[in-house]
């Protein structure tokens, strides 16, 4: 038989018992439709994260304390004694492959506009923050190196800050206080930093940000840094930067287990990975129900077998051999599955563009999990239809013309 006679007689068979083969073509459906919508949701947030990522520059490295081990009966030691102002400035001056060094220290506390406020995250930083985060001033200007040295009360907001505190109104130059640990303290409002939104954990357009040594020595009295934000000079140099500064701090501190050092790029590919890791698991999870599917296909073709033997022993007994009659049933089995896989792809869309705007969350349908879920639509068609197609096939044409 010509495949388009085949074809064209499975779909003849399909269309006799429209009922049983739209709940046939149904598991499929579901199946391919699950596992499009699945992997678009995955491989919209693998890229959000890296493009979050990528926005703070993959040459960046942090610097923070870490905590050994206690032994019999000590408490664990941790290096937070040495993170201060002054070994941000050794980190810089020593390792050949570190451009620059930004302490960061970090609170929170309420930002006081006559009678109202609003609860922001205090961040304490240097006027090279902004360069090594990639983050610009709308409107104003960031800190200066003037502010660090004077321990001046000087305050750049974040995008939200602006908007919520200041609604139609430009904040540049005005007063306003910041309350911290309950004690209240003037600051002037320099700048306005562009809407960055969320990175990682953090929320940058509800941080305001104060010189450095203003939050330490006149706020909270410390002399020590939460952490440190290196850049290298390229991403080539990151791995070098790493090796230098933890070759120093090991020695500064006698050990190794004081301290962190893990570098964009490192968060970049551990999320990248463990993403999609779990990108594959939610796929697998809708490939259950494609393989559900093609067991609800065997069944289906099974029934139909039965139901035509009459029909098969005739087609036998006029001279149809056994590949035609396997032919005839793969067809349909096929037929069902990649109706049902192409049905499913556009309700896959559909419900990856439904999530997106619901929940905010992106989506990315790509060709490859097209192809993958049609393939693997067809593969289930073939391997649950070959069973049913076999036992056609081998029908005693004796036997079927005398079946009732």
């Amino acid at each position: 038989m010509r495949i388009m006679e085949i074809l064209s007689t499975a779909s003849r068979a399909l269309r006799s018992n429209r009922l049983r083969t739209i709940l046939s073509v149904l598991g499929i459906v579901i199946g391919v439709a699950s596992v499009i919508t699945l992997i678009a949701v995955g491989t919209g947030a693998q890229q959000q994260v890296t493009e979050n990522i990528s926005a703070l520059g993959t040459n960046i490295i942090n610097i923070s304390p870490g905590f050994g081990v206690g032994r019999a009966g000590r408490q664990s030691s941790s290096g937070e004694e040495i993170f201060t102002l002054e070994l941000g400035e050794t980190i810089e001056k020593i390792a050949p492959s570190v451009k620059r060094v930004v302490p960061i220290q970090q609170t929170s506390g309420f930002l006081v506009r006559g009678d109202e406020n609003l609860r922001v995250t205090v961040m304490g930083v240097t006027p090279a923050y902004a360069a090594v985060m990639n983050y610009k001033v709308a409107s104003g200007r960031f800190l200066r190196q003037a502010d660090v040295d004077e321990e001046a009360f000087v305050a750049i907001i974040g995008a939200n800050v602006a908007t919520d505190l200041f609604p139609g109104t430009n904040p540049i130059g005005e007063r306003v206080y910041l309350s911290i640990s309950g004690r209240r303290f003037p600051v002037l409002i320099a700048g306005v930093m562009e809407e960055k939104g969320q990175v990682g954990f953090l929320n940058y357009d509800g941080n305001i940000y104060i010189p450095i040594t203003t939050l330490l020595r006149r706020i909270q009295g410390t002399s020590r840094v939460a952490s440190f934000v290196a850049e290298a000079h390229s991403v080539s140099d990151v791995n070098s930067a790493i090796g230098e500064i933890t070759y120093f701090l090991t020695r500064r501190t006698g050990s190794s287990t004081g301290f962190r050092v893990t570098s964009q790029l490192t968060l970049l590919e551990t999320l990248t990975q463990t993403i999609g890791t779990f990108t594959v698991m939610l796929a697998a999870i809708g490939g259950i129900s494609l393989v559900v599917g093609g067991i609800g296909i065997m069944n289906i073709m099974m029934v139909s077998v039965t139901e035509r033997t009459r029909e098969i022993g005739l087609r036998k007994a006029v001279g149809a051999l056994k590949r035609d009659l396997l032919a005839q049933f793969l067809a349909e089995a096929v037929l069902l599955s990649v109706t049902g896989g192409f049905i499913g792809v556009v309700l896959g869309w559909v419900g990856a563009r439904v999530i997106s705007h619901f929940s905010g969350m992106p989506t990315a349908i790509l060709p490859s999990s097209v192809m993958l879920a049609l393939g693997f639509s067809v593969t289930v068609g073939l391997v649950f239809g070959v069973y049913p197609a076999m036992r056609a096939a081998r029908l005693d044409p004796v036997v079927a013309l005398r079946y009732e």
